[in-house]
């Protein structure tokens, strides 16, 4: 490594938390900005996938998230309108152990900000960063406050950061999600996540995310496809109107439906679709959604957000200034960020979206053309994130 950098992070998401720890763990001098009083997670549950787990591995945390998380083998949807799978994804297709990870946002933010409080990360709460000068390397709060200057910026706001540029595509779908206790004898896959469709316009989806602490129950996520636009109905009227159509779709998921008693347990996520550039100004640099946002559809976005922190150490290891170690890190993660975008731009019009063509499509060919070669290892490596091999650019080997 060259010599300690001061470095300045706005946003303790996963990202910035992963960032934070790994670049501390180096020797160089981090400051994490994050808007609360107390940083906390967004959101519910995340599939990790093998390009995640191996950066966590790298930094020492991947027996953490192991023991809280839950493996999953399978990715499995059926047509509620036709009875057919349209969704049939098997890790062992591509790799004998090869599995995801489901496990609850908030248990790997926990795990994460652990890892940069131990490597000496100053966490700098209730500072709401809102602006940043790349080329004198200053960060500034809604209140006016200069931070700074620091050797490097990291933006690690997430989809809608004020750093980074609005997004061209604002998806017309978002989606509830609400961390549930698991139920005993309803039936569901402990190994899979599950899914029903209606077309495009509805979904219903069942993910095994694993204990909050050790000796904690085990837990699942459930999430239901909704227009962003419909949101604040959902909010108004009475909360059967939805569960009638959810219980409609998914009859199984009653069980679940029944531990839902107000809007507030559901989360609203809205989808944003955009690559931001340029990626580097001056010493600043975007990571994760800032940089990448997108539907999740592939389910990369954790994971994509740990394979750019651990990029950005990686590139810093042997650079003594931050302008070349940028360029490196842009050479380390462009291709499969690409890659990805594109993909998940690609798949979000047939699992979500008002079109009737393509999920008519997908209901009636998609149930053979999974079974055919070459198409179940590539949709595992697909899902994976393992498709433009990021870990190999990274010198991280995959677990065997």
């Amino acid at each position: 490594m060259g010599r300690s950098l001061s470095i300045g992070i706005a946003g303790a998401g996963i990202g910035g938390l992963a960032a934070g720890a790994v670049l501390a763990g180096q020797g160089h001098r981090v400051a994490v900005f994050d808007q609360f009083a107390a940083a906390g997670p967004v959101g519910s549950g995340l599939m990790l996938q093998e390009t995640g787990l191996a950066v966590l591995g790298a930094m020492g945390l991947r027996e953490a998230v192991e023991a809280l998380g839950a493996p999953i083998d399978r990715l499995w949807g059926v047509s509620a309108d036709t009875g057919r799978p349209v969704l049939d994804v098997r890790y062992s297709a591509l790799r004998k152990g090869l599995i995801g990870l489901g496990i609850q946002r908030a248990t790997l933010f926990d795990v994460l900000l652990a890892a940069a409080q131990a490597a000496g990360v100053r966490l700098v709460t209730q500072t709401r960063i809102t602006a940043a000068n790349g080329q004198s390397g200053v960060l500034v709060d809604d209140a006016g406050g200069v931070h700074g200057p620091y050797d490097l910026l990291v933006d690690g706001l997430g989809v809608r950061s004020p750093l980074s540029s609005a997004p061209k595509t604002e998806l017309a779908y978002g989606a509830l999600w609400a961390t549930l206790p698991w139920p005993e004898g309803a039936g569901f896959d402990t190994r899979a996540l599950e899914q029903r469709y209606e077309a495009a316009r509805k979904m219903a989806g069942v993910m095994p995310s694993g204990r909050a602490s050790p000796g904690a129950p085990e837990s699942l996520t459930y999430f239901w496809s909704i227009r962003a636009d419909q949101y604040d109905t959902f909010r108004s009227e009475p909360l059967t109107h939805w569960k009638d159509a959810a219980r409609a779709l998914w009859p199984q998921t009653d069980v679940l439906l029944a531990q839902i008693e107000s809007p507030e347990q559901m989360a609203f996520a809205g989808y944003r679709h955009r690559t931001h550039a340029p990626v580097v100004e001056g010493r600043l640099v975007h990571i994760g959604d800032a940089w990448h946002a997108a539907s999740p559809q592939l389910g990369q976005g954790a994971n994509m957000a740990l394979l750019d922190a651990f990029a950005l150490a990686r590139a810093l290891e042997d650079s003594a200034e931050a302008g070349p170690a940028l360029q490196h890190f842009l050479r380390l993660r462009a291709m499969h960020v690409r890659i990805y975008q594109w993909m998940t731009w690609a798949f979000t019009p047939v699992y979500q979206s008002d079109g009737a063509v393509l999920p008519w499509l997908r209901d009636r060919l998609a149930a053979p053309l999974l079974k055919l070669w070459p198409a179940p290892p590539v949709l595992a490596g697909l899902v994976a994130g393992g498709i433009g091999s990021p870990l190999k650019r990274l010198g991280l080997a995959a677990a065997r």
